[in-house]
């Protein structure tokens, strides 16, 4: 089955596999052009290697990394400012040069409210993706990036209300906020069995992730049964980058809207 090419772009290692691993390993298995951007931690971090681990696992090549600080570990880029405090100019340049360079139909983020946790860099990940995806298709910005693409779908990963009151408990932990949306604004919810095993095998190659206690540490003492119930479907609105589309899809499609370039070559300013 031919699927369109994708990028996917979270704020930290782990991310990617946790909120996206499914479809990028679907996408890969398919023959599907898959990479994923993250935008904080240094690639000569121990987490640069796990992030190269889950990467291979999926079948989505080697990480690109922004490398940006982490909001609450200054030591993941030494010397690096704060993801949350870059410029944001120069943040969407970067993510502008990778989005030229993989030419994705479809993109995925970060939702508005950076997800069920709501994490800072998730947010300002979302922000970023989102102006990046609407820039990278004018030929007067950031030329310097490389030659225009404009995607044809941008996917935001999510949680809808349903889900989150079902699974919120077992994902997060006690006493904090949890952010989703109604299951109306879902535009695809894709079943990602087929593709578990790789998803959480990526999940626990982030291993010190694991030893710490977060997230995947609580899902690598769970019983698989558990496992595939909070990780077998992977939800995501959909933010329109052409003509509307409806909900209810299972897969990530570029309905709507074909890619390649928009704005055309007039003269824009220079960024």
């Amino acid at each position: 089955m031919s699927l369109p090419s994708l990028l996917a772009v979270f704020a930290h290692p782990d991310d990617e596999s946790l909120s996206a691993g499914g479809v990028l390993a679907r996408h890969a298995a398919a023959g599907a052009r898959t990479a994923v951007v993250t935008a904080t931690w240094a690639r000569r971090t121990h987490r640069g290697a796990e992030l190269a681990a889950a990467l291979r696992i999926l079948g989505a090549g080697a990480p690109r990394m922004l490398g940006y600080a982490d909001a609450r570990v200054p030591e993941s880029a030494p010397g690096g400012v704060r993801l949350c405090d870059a410029p944001l100019d120069e943040a969407v340049g970067r993510l502008v040069g990778h989005l030229r360079e993989v030419r994705p139909h479809v993109v995925v983020t970060h939702d508005a409210y950076g997800g069920l946790t709501g994490h800072p860099d998730h947010r300002q990940t979302h922000r970023l993706t989102v102006l990046a995806v609407q820039a990278s298709g004018w030929a007067g910005l950031y030329p310097e990036a490389g030659a225009p693409w404009r995607p044809c779908a941008l996917y935001l990963a999510t949680h809808p209300d349903s889900a989150a009151r079902e699974l919120g408990g077992s994902l997060m932990r006690e006493g904090r906020a949890m952010y989703s949306v109604p299951d109306d604004r879902i535009g695809a919810a894709v079943d990602v069995r087929p593709w578990l095993g790789q998803k959480i095998g990526a999940v626990l190659a982030h291993r010190s992730e694991v030893e710490r206690g977060a997230l995947p540490g609580r899902l690598a003492r769970m019983a698989p049964a558990e496992r595939e119930r909070l990780l077998a479907t992977e939800w995501y609105v959909r933010h329109d980058l052409g003509s509307g589309s409806a909900g209810g899809q299972t897969e990530l499609t570029c309905r709507g809207v074909e890619p390649g370039v928009a704005g055309g070559g007039g003269q824009g300013p220079r960024r």
